[in-house]
């Protein structure tokens, strides 16, 4: 089974990296872009069968290691 996190900054946390891309997105002609929010996204490859019990599990690595939840915010996927 694969499971896929997507982590984002919350609404509200400063991004200076999602700052610097919209910067440089404006520095080479590309107008028009008045936000970028920039994340990480990781995807696991499980021995669970179960789509409940792996996202539970999924869910719980990213309370205790893939996000940190006082400033980011996580979204889990499985397949």
């Amino acid at each position: 089974m694969k499971a896929k996190v997507t982590v984002m900054l919350k609404t509200g946390v400063l991004d200076p990296q999602g700052e610097a891309v919209r910067s440089a997105l404006g520095a080479l002609g590309f107008g028009g872009v008045d936000a970028v929010r920039q994340g990480k996204v990781i995807e696991l490859d499980l021995a669970e069968t179960d789509a409940a019990r792996a996202e539970t599990t999924v869910k719980e690595m990213c309370e205790k290691l893939l996000a940190n939840t006082v400033i980011e915010s996580y979204r889990v996927e499985i397949a």
